[in-house]
């Protein structure tokens, strides 16, 4: 047991490091992302043009809400996605990270409204099915969001580029979602199923595409980062103690049981760098330093 406390308290340090650094990197994402896209002389543009209609004059009590999507669709058509999804999908590891990302996007125009309360769900989507605009994304949406039993964990393998543009290209219609409150990275449109009356299943099925969709919240970044990975860790550092001091019995086997730790290092690595995809340079760092210094205390 002794021997494991060597490789086990630098995997502990490398994870407090790493905690204590996704953690203050996440709180500042979306200020990251809007000061990159202000640097970026086209997304600043298409910026500062989504704005502007938002926030237009209009009849009293309501917005230019149609001019509002229809800049909202040309800052996604037309900005660079690497900048316009860094403003969609940013990471938040406080309440007030969260409430900017979620005012983004001028949501009390561009999602909310036109009435004070939000109308059954079945609304917006017959608008949308209605829609030359809408219906061909909302179909690109369910096509490449939508979970898929028929794989070993739910999803379609490599859905997430796809699902956050198909996502990203609902932002600006009349079903656009947006966040729902500051404390969690829940999406929806605006609207409830609560008086959907013999329609409520189908109305629910539409409602949860956003709010029950397991391969939407793993296409996006993760808020709550050490849940999302301490299990992958803890069974990093499970492996470090069985095998970088496995006794080696004979020496023909060597060269195979080093082959054989390289190839579950190597997957701990993979399976944690996809996890984390914003930490995943310095856990690969770590892990390989780990590694090395295992293979030279058992092989040397």
């Amino acid at each position: 047991m002794a021997q494991c406390l060597g490789p086990t308290m630098l995997l502990l340090l490398l994870l407090w490091l790493l905690l204590r650094w996704s953690s203050s990197a996440a709180q500042n994402r979306c200020v990251a992302a809007a000061e990159a896209c202000t640097a970026d002389t086209g997304c600043q543009r298409l910026r500062t043009e989504y704005v502007a209609q938002c926030l237009g004059p209009a009849a009293p009590g309501g917005c230019p809400r149609a001019r509002c999507r229809r800049a909202l669709r040309r800052f996604f058509a037309r900005g660079p996605p690497a900048l316009t999804h860094a403003l969609l999908f940013c990471p938040c590891g406080s309440p007030a990270c969260a409430e900017r990302r979620r005012q983004t996007f001028v949501p009390a125009c561009a999602f909310s409204g036109p009435g004070p309360a939000p109308p059954s769900c079945l609304a917006p989507l017959e608008a949308c099915e209605h829609s030359r605009v809408c219906r061909p994304r909302l179909l690109a949406f369910q096509a490449f969001c939508s979970p898929a039993p028929s794989f070993p964990d739910g999803c379609q393998p490599d859905q997430a580029p796809n699902c956050l543009r198909a996502y990203a290209g609902l932002v600006g219609t009349v079903i656009t979602p947006n966040y729902l409150d500051n404390v969690s990275a829940r999406v929806a449109p605006w609207c409830h199923c609560g008086v959907s009356g013999n329609r409520q299943e189908e109305c629910e099925a539409f409602r949860g595409l956003f709010t029950r969709n397991r391969c939407l919240g793993r296409s996006k970044v993760p808020d709550n980062i050490p849940g999302f990975f301490l299990d992958t860790v803890l069974k990093l550092a499970l492996f470090l103690c069985c095998f970088i001091h496995m006794p080696l019995l004979q020496d023909d086997g060597l060269e195979v049981l080093r082959l054989q730790r390289e190839d579950h290092v190597l997957h701990l690595i993979l399976t944690i760098k996809q996890s984390l995809s914003i930490a995943g340079s310095l856990l690969f760092t770590g892990a390989s330093f780990l590694d090395t210094r295992s293979k030279t205390s058992c092989l040397f």
